[in-house]
C-alpha cells in the first residue's frame, strides 16, 4: 500500500468512528426513564419471579422449603415443628397447587413448597440461631484471649488486646424480634 492509500483509509476510519461516537453520545446523554419504562419493569416484575409471595397466616411464619438439599430435607424440617401449607388452607393460591405425587395438594412450585411454623416457635428459632449461639461463641473467644492473656503475663510477656476484643466483652446484645 502507499502512503496515500494509508491516509484514505485512516480518513475514512475517522469519520466511521466520529459517527459511531456521535451516535453513542446521544444514547448515553438520553438517560430519563420514561413512564412506559417503569411500566414495563413494573410488568416484568410481576411475572418474573420465581416464587409467588406467600399470604400471611396469622400466627405463623411462612416460607419456601426445597426438597432436593440432602443437608437440610424437609423430614427433618417436619420433625422441627414445619407443616406444609395446604392450598384450600390460601384462598386464590389454588393456581400453585401441586396436582401429583408426595404433596399433592400443598403449595408449590417445581422443588419448592410453602411451609409454615408457629410464631413462637420461630421465634425462639432466630433468637437462638442470632443472638444465643453468636453470644455463646464470642464468649468462647473472650475466654481463650483471657487465657492468653493470663499465659502471656505469667510468663513475662504482654498480650495486647484490640479494641474489637473489649468492645466484644463489653457489647451486650439485646433480644430482639425477627421477621
Amino acid at each position: 500500500m502507499t502512503n496515500s492509500t494509508d491516509e484514505r483509509l485512516k480518513k475514512e476510519l475517522g469519520v466511521g468512528r466520529q459517527s459511531r461516537e456521535m451516535e453513542d453520545r446521544q444514547v448515553t446523554e438520553n438517560r430519563e426513564v420514561t413512564d412506559d419504562d417503569r411500566l414495563e419493569m413494573f410488568r416484568a416484575q410481576l411475572f418474573n419471579d420465581a416464587l409467588p409471595d406467600l399470604p400471611n397466616i396469622p400466627g405463623y411464619h411462612m416460607c419456601w422449603l426445597t426438597t432436593t438439599n440432602p443437608r437440610d430435607p424437609i423430614h427433618r424440617r417436619i420433625q422441627l415443628g414445619y407443616e406444609p401449607i395446604k392450598a384450600s388452607e390460601v384462598p386464590g393460591m389454588e393456581f400453585a397447587s401441586i396436582k401429583t405425587g408426595e404433596w399433592s395438594g400443598m403449595i408449590g412450585v417445581n422443588e419448592m413448597i410453602a411451609f409454615k411454623l408457629p410464631e413462637a416457635l420461630y421465634q425462639r428459632f432466630m433468637q437462638e440461631a442470632h443472638h444465643d449461639a453468636p453470644l455463646r461463641e464470642e464468649n468462647k473467644l473472650a475466654e481463650t484471649a483471657e487465657i492468653m492473656r493470663q499465659q502471656a503475663e505469667g510468663s513475662g510477656s504482654t498480650l495486647f488486646e484490640g479494641d474489637g476484643l473489649m468492645e466484644m466483652r463489653e457489647h451486650n446484645p439485646r433480644i430482639g424480634l425477627f421477621d
